[in-house]
């Protein structure tokens, strides 16, 4: 059960909350300090936003909902852009295998996101809930934890 509040007039970062009794507050995507810090501080500074974003998006009401849906578009280009620049800096070698899969991503978020842009958020909550956890996961454990590695082997 998802207990919802929303401090002053601001409906678009609303306060969600445990009211304890065995009821929780759901995440979309959990314990990210345990799970998903890779050791390089830009890249995990950036899958904490992403991480945020997504869980906002979880309990959003339709407008917000809407606008964070577009932010979140804007935030995994500038992420994904980011990596990508990463992978070119230190000649990562499966740069072909993490673009393409950063470009088929995107590409989904896009295409979702012009829906969700007319007001048509079904289809996007559904992604939010169903698809964007377990990829960012699997994504983050194998493709970003590799990148990580060799970051962190090439910096030495």
């Amino acid at each position: 059960m998802n207990i919802q509040v929303t401090l002053a007039a601001n409906s678009e970062n609303p306060l969600s909350i445990d009211v304890g009794s065995g009821i929780s507050v759901a995440t979309l995507i959990e314990s990210f300090e345990e799970r998903y810090l890779l050791g390089v501080s830009a890249m995990d500074e950036t899958h904490r936003e992403f991480v945020e974003l997504v869980n906002r998006l979880g309990s959003a009401e339709k407008a917000a909902f809407i606008a964070l849906f577009d932010e979140l578009v804007r935030h995994t280009e500038q992420h994904f852009e980011n990596e990508n620049e990463l992978m070119r800096e230190t000649a990562f070698p499966a740069i072909r295998e993490h673009t393409d899969e950063h470009q088929r991503v995107l590409g989904e978020l896009k295409r979702i996101g012009n829906k969700v842009a007319t007001g048509s958020t079904a289809v996007g909550r559904a992604y939010v809930r169903e698809q964007l956890p377990s990829w960012f996961n699997l994504h983050a454990i194998t493709m970003d934890s590799a990148l990580a590695a060799h970051i962190r082997k090439t910096a030495v």
